[in-house]
């Protein structure tokens, strides 16, 4: 079986972390991320992360060629807009493949005014306005380079208008749409032209991002996505978002040549974007299998923990720690397992009441564990904990308390368990 190498570069943004969740349980795929020696979310999830300085650092694309030759990159994901053109001008020089469309393409999309005027005659697109023609208050004055809706300002009067274009950069002015946003999540084969689209209401954004969106069906997507899937020549993961207008017409607001960080609606539904985009890009045939179901996702932000802490055995209670009011706390059952993976020995510590072979099997845990210890008496737990470099989850305090004392080895309640895993 072929193994790609794959590189997500800058590998901390939602685009990123939205490529690693679609790649990370691919048997062909090994991942690698990369991104500025900054605070960001990769680090913490990525297993294999690199730093790679900002594309507007002069080194920035030698360390990148270096870094694909040491880990031989066989493929790059651009998870930034910016980052996208700044890979494909340099396509020749970088020895991994680009996972993007042309330079024309790219260089178009990332501007709005160049997509407007390409796509003016496809499908419907804002007005557009100088400042001297801007009379028709409300409007919308936006970066021409933006995504999503950062830097984007309505304005009313006039004395507005003057004073966001003095605030955005390189901006233009546009026809004020007031009605639902929509993102179309589309894949394009080269030779075949469009093989998906579907729509999603964005229905909470929080810096230019859908964090609730659901799917829906709209009429006339299919046929706006063919053309402007034939007219910039897209192939792979792309997207455009669309806006109704005063008289309802679905209006064009961006069109962008990547993966979006809610594709995960779709991917959820069989679409597994980047999969795809790496398969299209070795020309294999390729085929979808849908599920027929409104997906809606929410997003919020998402603890991960860098604890810092290594164990060689797990010792954890049962009752009201592993099952919790009647139901397997599927927290506790994940730490569980990511010590199984880690070859970490696992013994279950109880003084549970009843037959606790029955009360196992019930819950099909019977086979968890490498060593079940069942205190029947009011013997102290510490004196069952023989493992060196231990560690103990329990939700009573006073257990906690008794076994850190006597042992003084790290010690966890339920709400813990999160930052073990």
């Amino acid at each position: 079986m072929k193994i790609r190498r794959v590189l997500v570069f800058p590998a901390g943004t939602e685009i990123g972390l939205e490529i690693y969740n679609a790649l990370k349980y691919c048997k062909d795929i090994e991942i690698f991320g990369a991104g500025q020696p900054i605070s960001n979310p990769a680090t913490f999830v990525y297993p294999n992360y690199y730093q790679v300085p900002s594309i507007h650092d002069p080194s920035w694309l030698q360390e990148l060629i270096e870094l694909c030759r040491k880990m031989k990159i066989e493929y790059i994901f651009p998870a930034y807009d910016d980052v996208i053109v700044a890979l494909v001008k340099h396509r020749e020089k970088i020895p991994a493949i680009i996972l993007a469309p042309s330079l024309d393409s790219c260089f178009l999309t990332r501007s709005k005014a160049l997509t407007y005027e390409r796509l003016k005659d496809v499908i419907r697109v804002p007005d557009v306005y100088s400042i001297e023609e801007a009379v028709c208050f409300p409007l919308i004055v936006k970066p021409n380079r933006g995504q999503g809706a950062l830097g984007v300002m309505k304005v009313n009067n006039d004395q507005e208008l003057r004073a966001a274009m003095g605030n955005v950069d390189d901006p233009i002015i546009c026809e004020y749409l007031p009605g639902e946003e929509f993102t179309i999540d589309c894949f394009s084969d080269r030779d075949r032209g469009l093989l998906f689209s579907g729509a999603r209401i964005r229905l909470r954004t929080r810096n230019g991002i859908a964090v609730h969106t659901r799917s829906l069906s709209l009429d006339g997507i299919q046929e706006m996505a063919s053309r402007i899937s034939n007219q910039l020549k897209l192939y792979g993961a792309w997207f455009f978002q669309l806006k109704r207008s005063k008289s309802g017409d679905l209006t064009l607001l961006e069109v962008a040549p990547r993966i979006a960080g809610s594709m995960s609606t779709h991917r959820v539904k069989g679409v597994n974007f980047p999969l795809l985009t790496i398969y299209e890009s070795e020309r294999l045939p390729l085929d979808l299998i849908l599920l027929d179901k409104v997906v809606e996702l929410d997003r919020s932000l998402k603890n991960r923990y860098l604890l810092n802490l290594e164990f060689e055995a797990l010792y954890i209670d049962l009752d009201d720690t592993l099952i919790l009011r009647g139901k397997v706390n599927l927290d506790a059952l994940k730490l569980i397992f990511s010590c199984i993976n880690k070859k970490i020995h696992i013994a279950l510590i109880t003084r549970h009441y009843g037959n606790l072979s029955d009360t196992l099997k019930t819950y099909r845990l019977h086979n968890l564990f490498d060593e079940i210890i069942h205190i029947e008496g009011n013997e102290n737990k510490s004196n069952y904990i023989l493992k060196n470099n231990a560690i103990f989850v329990d939700d009573s305090f006073s257990e906690r308390q008794e076994v850190y004392n006597a042992l003084g080895i790290p010690v966890f309640d339920c709400s813990m368990i999160e930052a073990l895993s």
